[in-house]
Parts: C-alpha cells; structure tokens; sequence
C-alpha cells in the first residue's frame, strides 16, 4: 500500500492501494482495509477515489460523504 500524502495534515486516511476496479483505503487508528470496487461503490465514485488518493487530498471527506457504507 501507498502512504496517504495528507496534504491538508487532518485526514483520517492513511494509506490507499489502487487496482483496476477498486481502491484499498487504510484508515489512521484502524487495522482493517476496506475495498471499494465497481460493483458496490460504482465506477464513477472509485475512479474520483482514485484521483483523490494520487493527488493526496479529499479522500476522506469523499469517502464520509458518499461512499462511507459502500465497501465490499
């Protein structure tokens, strides 16, 4: 997995692994990952987690706003 850049230094993220269809997101104080596919989550919400995640910014605001529940 990739460390999460945390560009604004307050995310609850802290690391993320992309694949073809989903992202793995690591979240600070929590052992489990949690995979976000196309199946559940939908392609257009992981292909912006995914972008979110490079750019290191915004991901967990994305996630908590609309994907919080749609893990696999």
């Amino acid at each position: 997995m990739e460390r999460y850049r945390n560009s604004s230094g307050n995310s609850g993220v802290s690391a993320y692994e992309i694949g073809p269809d989903y992202i793995l997101i690591k979240f600070s104080g929590n052992s489990r990952i949690y995979r976000y596919s196309y199946q559940k989550a939908g392609q257009h919400h992981v292909e912006t987690m995914k972008r979110l995640a490079q750019s290191g910014s915004g991901l967990n605001s994305y996630v908590n706003r609309y994907v919080k529940n749609l893990y696999d």
